[in-house]
């Protein structure tokens, strides 16, 4: 099957090796010699039209007509007419008889994308096409029979669809009966690099330029941003760094400069404080409280500074002081139950403080250890690299399953055991 795959790859173009990607390839050869109809789904740009292609060309009706009909498109009073045909005088301007794409797909496989836009009287016509093989051109009271594959594609989600009243449930449930899902790109990660690298060869070869060659640090950028149009918005951008720069050497300054927000799109957001807030992972979790942790850290060294300065009664008159203390208390009542007890009550005791000379030089070396511990412990980078060497130390170096613990591809993985020195 491997072998069948990677034929099926070089036929029609497609660039990538993961998991989820050539699922969908093999369920679409699996599914191929029968006539059960396929429901694709996807988001816009990840390459659904494809697939029904595939899955035409590996049946039984490969020799027979293969027709494309984008449902979204059609006008709605045009649209039945289109896809059943319509008898001379059915309305104004129907001069002719005419074939609907059903009619002229018979023996073969009509395409129907965004089939999530037809009209619920349209889904009525669909749904007797599929269920018996019968259709009645607009017009006319004489009904036909047709042998035709039905393979549909939809970028939206269609359970949403049938609970709003939008799309028949007896409809949804007879077109999938097969489903195939393509993942987003932001799910491909490893193949990004694939993409980019075939997209900016082939530019080069039709307007006869050098490739485009991009460094690691920029290439990770790429990785890490969301793709929300996925494919087409990776080739739309390769092509446009690709015309526009004159440096054939792409830099995360490059990248940023076509992909504004890539900084920002994988980082958690903090709402405010009176915010419910929900968060998708544990990562997220830690980068909120070692945010609020060096947020903390800095409201305290500030209310030191003004203590040592101007004493404590001074200090805690001010109105800015006085918030950051009663945030400081209203925090420290909901600390964990668990914090042992000698952190919550030891250390210098500021509130007495009346003059720096008041602090001895041990309590100085306390606040300027924290300081220094708590800088250091934000970094990003000693976290991941403490999380990646655990993961291998509880996997006993099996890269595989720590990638999978970590919730990375082993690709990237490799990379950052390389970047960060770690002995794996």
């Amino acid at each position: 099957m491997d072998s069948d795959i990677q034929r099926v790859k070089q036929r029609h173009g497609i660039i990538g090796n993961s998991e989820g990607l050539e699922r969908a390839i093999s369920i679409a050869m699996q599914v191929a010699p029968t006539d059960m109809s396929v429901l694709i789904n996807g988001e816009s740009g990840t390459g659904k039209e494809t697939f029904p292609k595939i899955i035409h060309e590996n049946s039984i009706r490969k020799h027979a007509k293969y027709i494309a009909v984008n449902c979204g498109a059609i006008p709605e009073g045009t649209i039945d007419s289109e896809l059943f045909g319509h008898e001379k005088g059915a309305f104004t301007g129907a001069h002719d008889s005419r074939k609907g794409y059903f009619e002229v797909a018979d023996k073969g496989t009509i395409f129907l994308d965004e089939v999530a836009e037809l009209p619920l009287s349209t889904q009525v016509r669909l749904l007797r096409v599929l269920e018996s093989g019968e259709f009645i051109r607009v017009g006319s009271s004489k009904e036909q029979k047709i042998d035709v594959r039905v393979v549909a594609a939809t970028n939206v989600n269609i359970e949403d669809a049938v609970r709003a009243g939008k799309f028949r449930e007896d409809l949804y449930y007879r077109l999938n009966t097969v489903p195939i899902i393509i993942p987003p790109l932001r799910e491909r990660k490893d193949d990004i690099w694939f993409l980019f690298r075939k997209f900016s060869s082939d530019i080069a070869d039709k307007y006869g330029m050098p490739p485009l060659d991009v460094s690691d640090e920029a290439m990770r950028l790429l990785e890490g941003y969301r793709w929300p149009g996925n494919i087409r918005q990776l080739k739309n951008i390769t092509e446009q760094i690709a015309v526009i720069e004159r440096d054939q050497y792409i830099t995360p300054d490059i990248v940023r400069r076509y992909l504004p927000e890539v900084d920002v799109s994988s980082l958690p957001a903090l709402a405010k404080k009176e915010e419910s807030q929900s968060f998708a992972s544990e990562r997220e979790i830690l980068y909120k409280v070692l945010f609020d942790m060096k947020k903390d850290m800095s409201d305290l060294k500030k209310l030191v500074y003004d203590m040592m300065e101007n004493g404590a009664d001074a200090a805690s008159s001010k109105e800015e002081n006085t918030q950051i203390l009663r945030d400081l208390h209203a925090q420290k009542t909901n600390l964990p139950s668990e914090m042992p007890e000698k952190y919550l009550n030891k250390g210098p005791e500021i509130r007495h403080a009346e003059h720096p000379e008041d602090y001895n030089e041990k309590e100085k070396g306390l606040i300027e250890d924290t300081e220094e511990y708590v800088e250091e412990s934000l970094s990003l980078a000693d976290k991941e690299k403490e999380l990646i060497s655990k993961a291998l130390e509880k996997h006993n170096g099996r890269r595989k399953l720590a990638a999978k613990d970590l919730g990375i591809s082993e690709r990237t993985l490799y990379r950052k055991i390389k970047e960060y020195d770690i002995d794996a």
